[in-house]
Parts: structure tokens; C-alpha cells; sequence
């Protein structure tokens, strides 16, 4: 497995040679943007409105905008009087319960490679073996192409995945959105219908079974476009219209009833009306 940097995972005096490779690749279709009348790629100047003319790279500098306009010159070496030592570990800082980390957290994956030499994969198959058992991750830092990472290394499968995880500072709040949630009402009812709604489509998660669909059409296409096919024009979608929700849930509950075995059925708690509350919050 072809690794994009090397290096090893630490904690107490443990030491186990790792690879990082890259776990994810998107197979979108890419576009280049053309000149229509000659199909020629375009090209990205770099231009200086104020001087109106086209700026040599060894002109270029940083800024940070201090206000609207207003910028500050980061030089090189300023920058590198605060950059980050290279190091080649991966400290792991704490071991966590791996429920605890909500998904919201995840950046980018990771897959950790062991080394060759059998007497170095033992820590690895160690250290995979004890975080499956008791169902725990790590947490941990280490440096990459120059910037800090936060990580979470767990088990996946019969090998070990790292996660690049946001800071918390990177991650948005959402108390917007709980307000609106727990000041809106629902009844037993229509819970009882979502709920037979959800039974009736649950399944195993089996990511072989998902296709991504737009992806396949464009590539029908574009195959159609080059052997001089003529694309037909998709018809208008019409507007959704707007229903009762308690006639959409018992609708969407009649048109799975057939669909899977029937879901069991659970006794009504009553017709009571139920209102989210909002969890307390912690003084400052």
C-alpha cells in the first residue's frame, strides 16, 4: 500500500512504526473550463486591479485582513518563527470511549499501515487487538505538511484507520437549531407513524448496495456526447405539493407495509401531545 508519510504512534514508552495512507478517493468527473469558440483551457492570471496589470509571482505575498480592506503583510519568516518542529510520531494524548466522538468531528481517513518486519507488527496487531476488545479509540497530534492535526486512530475491520478530526473551535454551534426543535410540538400519533415508517425501511448498512447515481449519468453521457449521440432534454420536475403530515406518514407506512415483513407492532402510549424540552444549561 503506497504511503504519503511515515512515522510511528507513541504513548508511555510504546513506540509502533506506522505508514499513512489515504483511505478516500472521490471518482467524480472533472470539467476544465473552455473558450467555447476554440475549446482552448483557459487560463487563471494573477492580476492586480489597482495597477490593472498582470502581477509576477515573485510580487506575491500574504495578508490577513485586519477589517474590511485592511490587511496585514505576513512575511515568510514570520511565519516560520511560529512554524510547527517535523516530527514523525503520532502522540497518542488520551484513550477515549469511541461512542463519544461524534461523527461531526471527522475530517479526513486515514488508513495506518504496519511495518514489514513481522517483529515490528506485533505492537500494531497489539495495540488493534486491544482497542477492538475493549472498544476504545485514541486520541492524539501529530504534524503533517507543516500544520498541526488533532486525530482519532481506531479499529477498523482487522486494521487500524485515523481520523483527522476538526478542533472544536472549527465546529459550528447548533443551538439554533435545538431552540426551534424543542419549542415545536409533536403528538403520540404521528410518532407512533414515524416510527412504523422507520421500521419498515431498516436494514444492514452494506455500502456496496449505494451507487452513486449522477455520477453514472454523466459518465452515460459524456460517453453518448463523444459518440455523437443527442442528449435528450430532461422533462420539468413538478412541484411538490404540500400534504398533511399525518396523511404523508400513513401513506409512506402503507407503501412499505408489502415491501418488508411487517413491522411489530407497539402499544399507542396515548393520544397525549409531547413537547421537546431543552436540556439545562451550564452556568459560565
Amino acid at each position: 500500500m503506497r504511503t504519503i508519510w511515515n512515522g510511528s504512534i507513541s504513548f508511555g514508552l510504546v513506540n509502533i512504526p506506522i505508514g499513512l495512507a489515504v483511505a478516500t478517493q472521490r471518482k467524480d468527473v472533472a470539467f476544465r473550463t473552455l473558450h467555447r469558440e476554440c475549446k482552448t483551457p483557459i487560463q487563471q492570471k494573477r492580476y492586480c486591479p489597482f495597477h490593472e496589470r498582470e502581477v509576477e509571482r515573485e510580487e506575491l505575498v500574504k495578508g490577513w485582513e485586519v477589517s474590511k480592506g485592511e490587511f496585514v503583510i505576513v512575511e515568510e519568516e514570520d511565519l516560520e518563527a511560529v512554524a510547527l518542529q517535523r516530527s514523525n510520531s503520532i502522540e497518542i494524548l488520551r484513550f477515549v470511549e469511541l461512542a463519544q466522538v461524534d461523527p461531526v468531528y471527522f475530517d479526513r481517513t486515514y488508513y495506518l499501515a504496519p511495518a514489514s518486519a513481522e517483529a515490528q507488527r506485533r505492537p500494531y496487531v497489539l495495540l488493534l487487538e486491544a482497542m477492538k476488545e475493549s472498544k476504545m479509540a485514541a486520541v492524539g497530534k501529530f504534524v503533517l505538511w507543516g500544520k498541526e492535526n488533532l486525530c482519532l486512530i481506531r479499529p477498523y475491520e482487522d486494521s487500524l484507520a485515523l481520523e483527522t478530526l476538526f478542533f472544536g473551535e472549527d465546529v459550528r454551534s447548533h443551538a439554533e437549531i435545538e431552540e426551534a426543535v424543542h419549542e415545536t410540538e409533536v403528538n403520540d400519533a404521528e410518532l407512533t407513524l414515524a416510527r412504523q415508517v422507520i421500521e419498515s425501511i431498516t436494514g444492514e448498512f452494506d455500502p456496496e448496495e449505494f451507487k452513486n447515481e449522477y455520477r453514472e449519468d454523466v459518465r452515460e453521457m459524456l460517453e453518448a456526447k463523444v459518440s455523437g449521440k443527442e442528449i435528450a432534454k430532461p422533462e420539468p420536475m413538478p412541484e411538490a405539493p404540500v400534504v398533511d403530515l399525518m396523511e404523508a406518514l400513513k401513506k409512506s407506512v402503507a407503501e412499505t407495509k408489502g415491501a418488508k415483513a411487517p413491522a411489530r407492532k407497539k402499544a399507542a402510549s396515548g393520544s397525549g401531545t409531547r413537547k421537546r424540552r431543552a436540556p439545562a444549561r451550564k452556568s459560565a
